[in-house]
């Protein structure tokens, strides 16, 4: 075989293929519970502490709580100043529909997870509805009604503009590095800035760096620039979910280079029947689609990673942040024997020796947004209604609450997300089902923010891109 057989990192290794296996593996990292956030009597941020030394304080009166989701407590006794506060540090994997934050401490290259949340975007909704505005408007033109100019003067865009959609994505993401920030002593961020270093894949170039001379970084950020390129799936047959190969297009034993250009990804049948034969040979029908995707240029990446450059200005104007790549995260989290989840990348963005730490549950952070701005809406003939009314006996839709109902069906005490009405008979949401009961029996937790709250095991999803 002439052509390059190498295998993907996640996949089964095919036989015969060459297969990269990063340095260093360790152990697996110990499983912990998520630490708890911790405020002095000022409201200032302590260094967070396990769930068992929190429930003491809670138990002996000398803590209260401040927040229920993340669960955050304020210490009655002890101030900044008493305390001692080594500080924790932030890793943010952006993505397309989830992104991950992890929390932890360093010291000496060793990284121990302290907490981490998955931030579900709603931008795939945002852009619904700008698309919907945008056909209502383009109707209002072309019916029967009293002639507008058209106006262009607002169509102008300033020199880094995003989508509302992808414009999203970044705020929610600072948004919840300003409330860590507030909960926890966070010292600094690491962030994929990139998720390919083009400079890594160019060729012709020196690469600096041990990592680079030996080519073991390089490797991961090739496959993960044609993984995301090709879709994860071969270009002869569009098979996924299957172990894929690197192929190239042109063989090496007619001239064929190693550049990212001439590499595409092919399943283990296809690779094997393809052999040395050019593409024009093996797929004719598929081979201008072909070639014209394999060279597609490096700037597909820069187009990709649009956003993570407008998050990595942000947050350098809040914290000191460090920045990576995504072929380097991936192979920090092999090395360390790691699966795939958004807050698992997190945990391993940058630059470190090893993670022996990781928690056992991830908070999952949906966007649900505040509710629409339009005060009134329409009947089905066009009409207004009467304004709408959001709170009722002082809760609103979405708030956290404790509803404890003394008889009846629903009897017992139920902790979830409740659903006014103005005749007083509210319903609330639990893990465990739907529960109605008269307001007097609720009590508020707290006041709805935006976004819905679940749980799920570390690495219990894998990562959307």
């Amino acid at each position: 075989m002439e052509h390059v057989r190498e295998e993907i990192p996640g996949s089964t290794p095919a036989a015969g293929s060459v297969t990269l296996q990063p340095s260093g593996a360790g152990e697996k990292p110990r499983e912990r519970h998520p630490f708890v956030f911790v405020l002095d009597k000022h409201h200032k941020p302590l260094q967070p502490t396990s769930p068992a030394r929190a429930r003491q304080l809670l138990k002996k009166g000398r803590a209260v709580v401040h927040r229920h989701t993340p669960f955050v407590i304020r210490l009655k006794d002890r101030t900044i100043t008493q305390s001692e506060v080594g500080g924790v540090e932030l890793g943010i994997d952006p993505g397309s529909k989830h992104t991950g934050i992890a929390m932890f401490t360093a010291k000496g290259g060793e990284r121990r997870g302290r907490y981490s949340i998955q931030l579900d975007h709603r931008g795939a909704l945002i852009r619904k509805k700008l698309e919907q505005r945008a056909a209502y408007r383009r109707g209002r033109r072309s019916r029967n009604l009293r002639y507008r100019a058209p106006r262009f003067s607002n169509r102008t865009k300033p020199k880094g503009w995003l989508a509302p959609s992808l414009n999203h994505r970044v705020r929610t993401t600072m948004s919840w590095t300003d409330r860590l920030t507030r909960w926890a002593p966070v010292r600094a961020v690491h962030v994929e800035r990139v998720a390919f270093d083009t400079h890594a894949l160019s060729a012709g170039k020196p690469l600096d760096g041990v990592e680079y001379q030996q080519g073991t970084l390089h490797g991961y950020e090739v496959r993960e620039y044609l993984l995301t390129k090709f879709g994860r799936a071969c270009v002869y047959c569009g098979i996924t979910d299957v172990p894929l190969n690197i192929d190239h297009v042109h063989p090496r034993s007619r001239g064929g280079s190693d550049r990212v250009s001439n590499l595409v990804l092919a399943c283990i049948p296809c690779n094997e029947r393809k052999s040395n034969r050019p593409v024009e040979e093996f797929a004719p029908k598929r081979a201008a689609d072909i070639l014209k995707k394999a060279k597609a240029p490096l700037r597909d990446a820069a187009a990709v990673n649009s956003t993570r450059w407008a998050l990595w200005r942000a947050l350098d104007r809040l914290l000191p942040t460090h920045t990576a790549s995504g072929g380097r995260t991936k192979w920090n989290r092999t090395r360390n024997g790691l699966s795939k989840s958004h807050t698992l990348d997190a945990l391993a963005v940058g630059k470190l020796d090893r993670i022996t730490e990781t928690v056992t549950t991830v908070l999952v952070a949906g966007c649900t947004g505040r509710g629409q701005h339009c005060r009134t809406r329409t009947d089905k003939h066009g009409f207004p209604r009467l304004p709408r009314q959001k709170q009722f006996f002082g809760f609103q839709t979405g708030d956290l609450v404790r509803v404890v109902v003394p008889t009846g069906t629903y009897a017992g005490t139920h902790i979830g997300r409740v659903a006014v009405r103005a005749t007083g008979s509210f319903a609330v949401r639990t893990a465990h089902g739907l529960a109605t009961a008269r307001h007097r029996y609720f009590t508020v937790l707290q006041r709805s923010d935006g976004y819905a709250y679940t749980t799920q095991p570390e690495g219990a999803s894998a990562a959307a891109q």
